[in-house]
């Protein structure tokens, strides 16, 4: 095999042993007064941003928290996010992740599997933690101030171990705390999203993140992260230039929830770089754009919901995009068509495409970012330094099949996490000897680009053919008025599944279902023919932006029409 290598990009790196919370010292020392975040009108430096990290972390100390304890952040984007995520983990803590918007009973589950002794809430969601914490080991709600991009007008009387972040930081030392950690003490517990099943915790160590975001420094800015005297520093790799990301002088917009691994992760690469973090709070196309010519980003990471939303704007072109020298698409697949159109929307930019889970802590595969590297249109990129990926076959041998045959993704590599909080079972079938089962399908070709086809969970037999929702969702977006596509199967019993899709139409067009399946049936052979077409204004996602195929699944089991 011919394997390809972006020239200049080491191949295996040298991975600091520190934690996160030594990382968040770290770029306060490298980067000083320049600016990290930006909420609104509030600005806090990189100085300002771990020292007010620092004292949530004596604060928490005072309050009880030791090594190992776990804080839950209940909180949506807002500079308070990285004040409790920093500040947390400086404390010695494990941050468990929760979607603000999780209903009572989903929170009160995760509060009762990590044993979280305290948590950090908004004034808009404390309520439904305060429903939650009844018969969990909860003592503590420290509840952080609106900002610009989290507003609110509800109010949080305090009382019952509820007590305002001002109140419960006042007075404390902006000088972190002594504790005793390493980079196998587990930093999060990341919940999976549960599209296609119950969520489980996934135990990410602080090596993990710490060896993700050194991965990704050297793949997307050309810089090696080292230690020298218990000092951490970034050093130019020699002779790679126009890495996009440029250290010291990034910037990007946040859209993607920060509890969420594909943004948590991507913000601690680019602070390690030195990168301005701008938070929007709710996604707007509109007020992105803006941001974006406002701000003069650099980089811009979401997910393909978001994208088409931009695409789709009326106002596209009436800002100045041209200052976006990277756009990187992740947390679920996207079609050609749309990052074509990325292409033109962003004529400065590098459009890539990664592959990643989150346990694997972030990302995985990507493409290169380097200028003049080879990339190729649909694949998700090469597996980062220090990663491989092998493909499998899907039976239970599960042998190591040769380029451009198509089997599971294996992944091993040092971002591959410690497995699932108190899952053992679960742990034994995906986290195999070093390696990582991920359930997705793909192939590698020759060069060692990887390309997805699909979730197995969402692979469709069709009278003992194998059919790809992925494959026809590219075909379908292809259709000049369908803006998203999403197939899912429907069992029939004299053929197993039919594939049926879900569309939404692009802006002022008006669909025929029948002339859409006509279409995707001239480019298919005839057992990948879309049997039905459904519209919608919008296809269902997760905070994250993946499409919850559970969702369209119950729709068709449902008698009659999708509901519109």
């Amino acid at each position: 095999m011919s394997r390809y290598w972006p020239e200049g990009i080491p191949e295996s790196l040298d991975y600091p042993d520190v934690t996160v919370g030594q990382l968040s010292a770290a770029t306060a020392r490298m980067y000083g007064d320049r600016v990290a975040v930006v909420d609104g009108d509030e600005r806090l430096t990189f100085v300002q941003l771990h020292e007010r990290a620092s004292a949530f972390a004596n604060a928490l100390r005072e309050d009880g928290l030791r090594e190992g304890d776990v804080a839950l952040l209940h909180l949506s984007n807002s500079v308070h996010f990285l004040v409790g995520y920093f500040g947390a983990l400086l404390a010695g803590a494990t941050v468990s992740l929760a979607n603000p918007l999780q209903p009572v009973p989903g929170l009160r589950a995760q509060l009762a599997d990590t044993s979280a002794r305290v948590a950090v809430t908004h004034p808009a969601h404390a309520a439904t933690l305060l429903q939650a914490r009844a018969g969990t080991t909860l003592r503590t709600i420290v509840v952080v101030p609106p900002s610009a991009c989290a507003p609110s007008d509800e109010r949080v009387d305090g009382g019952d171990g509820v007590v305002q972040l001002t109140d419960f930081t006042a007075k404390h030392s902006t000088v972190p705390p002594a504790i005793d950690l390493s980079g196998e003490d587990v930093a999060h517990l990341a919940y999976t999203g549960g599209t296609t099943g119950i969520s489980k915790g996934v135990r990410v160590l602080h090596r993990n993140v710490v060896d993700n975001a050194v991965q990704m420094t050297a793949w997307r800015a050309a810089h090696r992260v080292t230690v020298v005297d218990g000092v951490v520093e970034l050093h130019p790799i020699e002779d790679v230039r126009d890495a996009g990301v440029e250290p010291g002088k990034a910037v990007t917009i946040v859209v993607s929830p920060l509890f969420h691994a594909h943004a948590l992760i991507n913000l601690n690469f680019l602070l390690l770089c030195g990168a301005t973090s701008v938070l929007t709070g709710r996604f707007s196309a509109p007020a992105m754009l803006e941001s974006i010519d406002r701000n003069n980003a650099t980089y811009i990471t979401g997910s393909p919901t978001m994208w088409h939303a931009l695409l789709d704007s009326p106002r596209l072109h009436e800002w100045d995009l041209s200052s976006v020298r990277v756009i990187s698409s992740g947390a679920a697949p996207i079609d050609r068509a749309t990052l074509e159109a990325l292409e033109t929307a962003f004529p400065a930019a590098v459009i890539l495409e990664g592959y990643g889970l989150t346990e694997g802590t972030c990302v995985v595969t990507a493409s290169p970012v380097v200028r003049g590297a080879k990339r190729k249109l649909g694949s998700v990129g090469l597996p980062l330094c220090d990663t491989t990926v092998e493909i499998r076959a899907l039976d239970g041998d599960a042998a190591v099949l040769d380029p451009d045959e198509v089997g599971e993704l294996w992944v091993r590599g040092p971002q591959v996490t410690a497995g699932y909080l108190n899952r053992p079972e679960a742990t034994a079938e995906q986290f195999v000897d070093g390696w990582l089962r991920t359930g997705d399908i793909g192939h590698v070709d020759a060069e060692g680009f990887v390309f997805i086809s699909d979730r197995a969970k969402d692979m469709l037999i069709y009278k003992g053919y194998n059919v790809y929702p992925r494959e026809l969702e590219d075909v379908l977006t292809t259709h000049p008025d369908v803006d998203l596509a999403a197939v899912v199967g429907r069992t029939d019993p004299r053929s197993g599944q039919e594939p049926v899709a879900f569309v939404v139409p692009r802006r002022e067009a008006v669909l025929d279902p029948d002339q859409v399946m006509a279409f995707v049936a001239d480019q298919v052979v005839p057992y990948k023919k879309i049997r039905e077409v459904r519209v919608l204004d919008a296809l269902p996602t997760s905070a994250a932006g993946k499409i919850l195929k559970t969702e369209l699944r119950a729709l068709i089991q449902q008698d009659g029409s999708a509901p519109r």
